[in-house]
């Protein structure tokens, strides 16, 4: 079963470090990366339907415009049952509280580790890859 995961963050150089760290994953068909340079972006690819099934977002948390603790409160109306990893290089306890708050299924820092977030990926859905 191959399900999708939206990556949320205005540093274009995510979308290559993603791509490197789950090009094993794309290759065997357990993941598709879809990616989004802010929240409106986010927003609009959410509003378009995103397939394969999306099954997590990972969104940056500092971003220009409407940063990551903005975008979660919306997706948490628009989609309460879909799960958010909030991402960010601050891991201070006030994010954390923050994000819990708002309704974040986990809260990883950068830089990432990629092998513990793969491992949440599978803890949250199964052995996929």
């Amino acid at each position: 079963m191959t399900v999708s995961i939206l990556i949320v963050d205005d540093e274009a150089d995510v979308v290559e470090l993603f791509r490197q760290r789950f090009r094993r994953e794309e290759r065997q068909g357990a993941y598709v990366l879809h990616f989004a340079l802010s929240a409106l972006e986010a927003l609009e690819r959410l509003a378009g339907g995103i397939e394969p099934q999306l099954i997590v977002i990972l969104s940056d948390i500092n971003m220009p415009g409407m940063d990551g603790f903005a975008l979660l409160r919306e997706i948490k109306v628009l989609r309460p049952d879909l799960p958010v990893i909030m991402l960010t290089a601050y891991g201070d306890e006030e994010r954390r509280r923050r994000a819990v708050e708002y309704g974040a299924a986990d809260f990883v820092t950068k830089p990432v580790d990629f092998e513990f977030l793969k491992e949440r990926l599978r803890q949250l859905y199964g052995p996929m890859a």
